[in-house]
């Protein structure tokens, strides 16, 4: 089972840490509620942190959806816990997330010049360069291999055409470079960096009568992915800026 926690407003006769099974959108958490008021010493914040990784720990839980801006990992990791990661995430919404930046940086999207660079062929790069190449004129693939199988199946199905081996130069000059793994040859100003989770994820909509059943302060990227993971949001559910489903 996923964990979480949460913060919690001091209250009298209330334990400091409390574990609890949580059900959102019929996914079942156990859920560690910590105690944190305006004055709560950093110290004590620590302590009852680390107790509730314990805790958590007892339960078999190792991932963990955190509160937004959490800065109390070390104290978790002792116990095994560590955050939901949202690299699946991530990769699912690419190419609505590409739309996105195209969009707020006024460029038109149907010819921007587009490029995919990955260390090796997989699902989700399949599907990414799907979408982008029935979206967009100009696609680029950096692909070590299968590239070319991919180019033949999509021209085939689709009619389109994608350009195989660009030069780093090209991938630099494009309006949106997608890398599924790290580049360090490669640099460029609209670089989506799929694989590092430090970059903030574009805003995530989910439909009202979903969004209301969600607890307030959680990571929303942790959040979204393990109910995403457990089969609790569809495909086309999650949308990415406004108006754009995340297919």
């Amino acid at each position: 089972m996923i964990g979480m926690l949460i913060w919690k407003e001091p209250g009298k006769r209330e334990k400091a840490v409390a574990v609890k099974e949580r059900s959102i959108l019929r996914v079942r958490f156990w859920c560690a509620e910590v105690q944190r008021g305006p004055r709560t010493p950093e110290a004590v914040l620590r302590r009852r942190v680390a107790a509730a990784g314990k805790r958590l720990r007892k339960q078999g839980v190792t991932r963990v959806v955190l509160p937004e801006g959490f800065a109390y990992g070390q104290q978790l990791e002792k116990w095994d816990q560590h955050p939901v990661s949202t690299q699946g995430l991530r990769r699912a919404i690419a190419a609505d997330w590409v739309r996105w930046l195209l969009m707020e940086q006024g460029t038109p999207t149907a010819g921007a010049r587009v490029a995919v660079s990955a260390e090796r062929l997989t699902g989700e790069v399949v599907r990414t360069v799907t979408e982008l190449s029935l979206r967009h004129r100009y696609v680029l693939l950096d692909l070590p291999r299968g590239g070319e199988d991919l180019c033949r199946q999509l021209r085939r199905e689709y009619g389109v055409s994608l350009l195989l081996g660009p030069s780093k130069e090209q991938l630099e000059e494009v309006e949106a470079l997608v890398l599924f793994d790290p580049r360090e040859d490669c640099h460029s100003r609209r670089t989506l960096a799929l694989y590092d989770e430090a970059t903030p994820l574009p805003p995530l909509l989910l439909p009202p009568a979903l969004e209301e059943k969600l607890p307030k302060g959680c990571d929303r990227g942790q959040l979204l992915t393990a109910l995403r993971e457990q089969g609790a949001l569809r495909p086309g559910q999650i949308t990415v800026g406004g108006g754009i489903s995340a297919k």
